[in-house]
């Protein structure tokens, strides 16, 4: 799918991944409306040309009205990413034998989640009542984590979203075959996002040492190249592209009683 004059969409296109994905798309000439809860993807959406719309993407109606606002000012999008995330940590069982509550394990799968399926649900109904470009009339890339597949301690409940995220992948593809819309999955190790970054020092290290090759983490620009690549190579469907320099997470450290 060639980008230029194309309209996109970009969830948690304030910062990090997102943000990144926003600027490649713009770049190559994209129309792009940032979804986020973050007042910094106004300065983003102006930097690129774009619209801002804050927007819980847990809320069917705020989802719903940022498509059709979207809609207005750049014209039906054929690209969505969603690359919003909610990293959560805590243990299963706590100090003194308290459990991980479950509403924050609730919270961390209804973002992680439930909010990528709302997003992508909204958009491929919107598509469906539009001509195809060619052979296809849109794609979806979605953004998992190496914790999905290798989550560590403290990483259930994260875990468990994001696995349910690289679950969905081939069924969405194959349902969304008829509508010629592509889904394909991001699942990235350990990135330079701000939140990454935000780590004590000694932390950061302990990932970039897990690296095989290169041995650091992932800069933000190369989730978005492959973004791009994804959109604009059409056999590319229903897979899910681990993207970790070849890391696999080790089990982490045992919580203290």
């Amino acid at each position: 799918m060639k980008i230029d004059s194309l309209s996109a969409l970009v969830s948690g296109g304030a910062t990090g991944l997102g943000a990144a994905v926003a600027r490649a798309l713009a770049h190559l000439g994209a129309r792009v409306a940032i979804l986020d809860q973050d007042e910094q993807g106004q300065a983003v959406a102006r930097e690129i040309g774009g619209r801002f719309f804050a927007t819980d993407i847990t809320d069917d109606d705020q989802v719903a009205d940022a498509i059709l606002q979207a809609e207005r000012h750049h014209g039906v999008a054929r690209i969505l990413v969603n690359a919003a995330t909610l990293s959560v940590s805590q243990p299963l069982v706590g100090q003194g034998g308290v459990p991980h509550p479950l509403e924050t394990f609730r919270r961390a799968v209804d973002f992680n989640l439930g909010a990528t399926f709302n997003v992508l649900s909204k958009f491929a109904a919107r598509l469906s009542s539009v001509e195809p470009i060619g052979e296809e009339r849109g794609v979806i890339i979605n953004t998992g984590s190496a914790a999905g597949s290798d989550g560590q301690i403290g990483q259930s409940a994260y875990a468990a979203a994001k696995a349910g995220v690289l679950g969905m992948t081939l069924p969405l593809a194959r349902e969304l075959a008829h509508l010629q819309v592509r889904v394909v999955t991001i699942s990235p190790g350990p990135f330079a996002t701000p939140g990454f970054l935000q780590m004590p020092k000694d932390l950061r290290a302990t990932f970039e040492a897990q690296v095989p090759h290169p041995r650091r983490v992932g800069a933000v620009e190369e989730f978005a190249q492959l973004a791009i690549h994804i959109i604009e190579n059409p056999f590319l469907n229903g897979e899910v592209i681990r993207l970790d320099g070849a890391m696999r997470l080790g089990p982490g450290e045992l919580p203290q009683k």
